[in-house]
């Protein structure tokens, strides 16, 4: 259990990052925010590929990862390649920064709230009343953000990939990845088609 509430609180310091932005536009701007996450992504590649190819093994690693992760890519490191996708497709893809921040709040709070009330293997989908409380929490964490139909869309899509994941060729789909990248589509288009409902 210690080891579950240590993953959750490595989670929630991601958080930091777009409420900098948030908190202290001018000092620290997007771009700030996506060079910081460009050199997270590749200190983590480089690490991951140590781990995975050479055999470094940081008693951290043992303490952080989850069974299924030993010989995938890990949870952390799917968590800064979703941030770092969704940061980046805001100057690439002209995705809304309130939409990318709203994203990358769920997967730094809604997830670890989830996680925390009740987790799931690859197999299940989680318990009804948890993936409620997914849906309200990242559905308000957006609704200061964007619009609430955008909200709701983001919750719902963030929901899914928190409830469900899907193995593809005998690789479990982390929600470290899926859900700043689903919420982020959903809200982007909730955004651009239902405009301020």
């Amino acid at each position: 259990m210690a080891d579950e509430v240590a993953r959750r609180l490595v989670h929630v310091t991601g958080a930091t990052v777009p409420l900098a932005h948030v908190l202290a536009p001018d000092v620290v701007t997007w771009r700030v925010v996506q060079a910081f996450l460009a050199l997270a992504l590749a200190i983590v590649v480089v690490l991951e590929f140590l781990r995975l190819s050479v055999g470094l093994d940081w008693a951290i690693y043992d303490r952080l990862t989850r069974p299924y992760e030993q010989e995938n890519p890990a949870g952390y490191a799917l968590y800064i390649v979703g941030m770092a996708l969704v940061a980046g497709s805001v100057g690439v893809l002209g995705m809304p920064v309130a939409v990318a921040v709203s994203a990358m709040l769920m997967l730094a709070i809604g997830d670890p709230i989830s996680g925390l009330l009740g987790s799931n293997d690859a197999s299940t989908v989680k318990q009804v009343w948890v993936l409620l409380a997914m849906f309200g929490v990242c559905t308000l964490l957006a609704s200061p953000f964007v619009s609430p139909a955008a909200a709701v869309l983001g919750g719902l899509a963030a929901t899914f990939a928190d409830g469900v994941k899907p193995t593809v060729a005998g690789y479990v789909v982390d929600d470290n990845f899926s859900i700043p990248v689903l919420a982020a589509a959903a809200m982007w288009a909730g955004v651009a088609y239902l405009g301020s409902f």
